[in-house]
């Protein structure tokens, strides 16, 4: 074989044999990186580990709700109307922080945000049970948030990553999805009997303790990753009008029970937060260079419907749980160990939900997928929102905990897979990001709505029974709302995808020499060709 055979230039059909591309010498490079297969057994364990930190940190905002009822009180806050801080200043600063948590973990490894956010999280809740005062209680409790909104967005990529599109993915996202809910009734239960038995603190250093080892775990098991855009560049100014956006609307919402509408701040920061949404919206859409929202994936027909059925779903979800804890503790005059166990069959139907959501959604359409969500969510919000102020607890309170408990996974299942399946690889982040802002907004702003009908229909807090039926009545037209909009506006093919296509695991470069750079993600070492030679 002479030199000139092996020196010559291939054509471009053996490129395409070879399973390679030429690159475009005038657009940037988009260049497959081929991730590295772990071993079964692995990738079980990490989705283990992954889903257990999601478990943790979502107790920790039931574990808000059950301490609203008793803490303020022991500290000496006697303001009713602003107890309920103590659950919504966790889920403030989280949902804030899960908009850039993602990006920063593209560009700084996935697994170290992980850790980061995982150690401000043990830290601040260690700080949290040793509060003197309310004030300080609620600033740590928001604090915390700031880790768990780091660690949501980077878990899920994990996750994502370590699974390629298809069945087990499903399965992982599902697991996922369903440790929101199962974590919130789960750890509910066990917080309650803390609060019921021990000294008030005592729950917020076992939910630090059993962080801290269920955190490790994952540090451990999950592959230390490289960061897929190493070079990449943060979008500050969309980070600053995103935080802002979110952590000011909700503020207000979440104040407003408490002072009224009628002191001025109120409306002040109400526009100044719309003000900062539409500003970050036109940012990232027109000017920013690298969003820190992949606003991408609302190019997907129908997806811009699907965000608007699950977040207004997810505010229904969120006022559900806290006027069926507060209706059974205040009304009923549950004990707080009898109040977790009343979600008894909410945690057990979430778990069974994991797998069958997962099955659905490959083989289902979407819209249908939300749909049975949110008409789960209707009928358990009606039974409860129904009730007698007196009744035995199988009449109503149990069948509503059943259908409450199939809701959110099949809603958030839905929303993860189609945004995780919509991106490349190296945007798994900040898909996660939207999904988790979504979750954490959703689960958390309508108490804020809900709280402002309650005090407007309590009579002034001589019927509170009637207060909580009209949370649970806004939570029917939030309901109503993300039904009418999915049954109308949705349309989405189930989501066959099985393992990752050309493009989904391609990385933009773009060399300085307009040479192309190829990256090696097993041996993680960078070679620059110029012509394709073989």
């Amino acid at each position: 074989m002479s030199a000139q055979t092996l020196c010559r230039t291939p054509s471009s059909d053996e490129v395409t044999a070879c399973g390679l591309t030429r690159e475009d010498p005038t657009q940037p490079s988009q260049l497959a990186v081929q991730p590295p297969e772990l071993p079964l057994a692995r990738r079980l364990l990490i989705m283990g580990s992954i889903v257990g930190t999601q478990v943790i940190q979502m107790s920790a905002f039931s574990a808000g709700i059950s301490a609203s009822f008793v803490v303020p009180q022991i500290l000496g806050h006697d303001n009713v109307a602003s107890a309920p801080w103590v659950a919504a200043s966790y889920p403030l600063a989280q949902a804030a922080f899960i908009l850039p948590g993602g990006r920063l973990g593209t560009i700084y490894g996935h697994h170290n945000l992980l850790f980061i956010g995982c150690f401000l999280w043990v830290a601040l809740t260690i700080g949290s049970a040793f509060s003197p005062n309310f004030v300080t209680l609620c600033a740590l409790r928001g604090a915390s948030g700031i880790g768990g909104g780091i660690m949501v967005p980077n878990a899920v990529a994990l996750l994502t990553i370590t699974f390629p599109p298809g069945r087990m993915r499903n399965i992982g996202i599902g697991l996922f999805g369903a440790a929101a809910p199962f974590g919130a009734a789960a750890g509910g239960v066990i917080i309650d009997l803390l609060l019921q038995f021990a000294e008030w603190k005592w729950c917020f250093i076992f939910l630090a303790i059993l962080g801290a080892v269920v955190f490790i775990a994952a540090f451990l098991a999950a592959e230390r990753d490289k960061p897929l855009d190493p070079d990449g560049k943060i979008d500050f100014v969309g980070a600053y009008l995103g935080m802002a956006a979110l952590f000011l609307f909700k503020f207000v919402w979440n104040q407003a029970p408490a002072v009224g509408w009628q002191t001025a701040y109120e409306i002040v920061l109400l526009v100044l937060s719309i003000v900062h949404g539409v500003a970050f919206c036109v940012w990232e859409a027109k000017f920013a260079s690298e969003p820190i929202v992949p606003f991408n994936i609302g190019t997907r027909p129908s997806f811009s419907a699907l965000v608007a059925t699950v977040l207004l779903s997810l505010m229904g979800f969120g006022i559900y749980v806290y006027y069926f804890f507060l209706w059974q503790f205040s009304a009923r005059h549950y004990t707080l160990t009898a109040m977790g166990g009343a979600l008894g069959p909410f945690a057990l139907v979430s778990i069974i939900m994991a797998f069958v959501s997962a099955l659905l959604v490959a083989i289902m359409k979407i819209q249908y997928i939300l749909g049975l969500g949110v008409v789960s969510l209707i009928i358990a919000c009606l039974l409860v929102a129904t009730m007698p102020d007196q009744q035995v607890y199988w009449a109503q309170a149990f069948p509503s905990s059943f259908f409450a408990g199939a809701g959110p996974d099949l809603l958030i299942t839905a929303a993860q897979v189609i945004a995780s399946s919509s991106v490349r690889r190296s945007e798994q982040g900040v898909a996660g990001s939207l999904i988790g802002v979504l979750q954490v907004y959703g689960l958390s702003t309508g108490l804020g709505f809900a709280g402002t009908v309650e005090v407007h229909v309590n009579k002034h807090g001589a019927d509170p029974v009637l207060g909580y039926r009209g949370g649970m009545f806004l939570a029917l037209g939030f309901l109503g709302l993300a039904f009418i909009i999915n049954l109308f506006y949705v349309r989405m093919p189930a989501d066959t995808q099985v393992g990752w296509r050309e493009d989904d695991l391609k990385v933009r470069r773009e060399g300085e020499d307009g040479e192309a750079t190829t990256v090696d993600a097993s041996s993680e070492k960078e070679e620059k060709k110029g012509d394709l030679s073989v």
